[in-house]
């Protein structure tokens, strides 16, 4: 059973969106895109407080979990 957990291998800030795109099963450098697109054009609060909101509610991947 998959688990929505933030990834250690794919991460470039804390790994949120390398662990949806592990999850959703997309490419990480394509939901990336998306997101920054869509956080240039809605502003901060719609996707920085959901972002944020995965770093506290999404647990760290542990180290046997790939």
């Amino acid at each position: 059973m998959k688990r929505l957990v933030r990834s250690r291998h794919d991460r470039k800030l804390s790994g949120v969106l390398g662990g949806l795109a592990a999850y959703s099963g997309l490419d990480a450098t394509l939901l990336r895109v998306i997101y920054a697109v869509a956080f240039i054009f809605t502003g901060f609060f719609p996707l920085g407080i959901a972002y944020i909101a995965g770093i506290i509610l999404m647990p760290n991947e542990s180290e046997g979990t790939l």
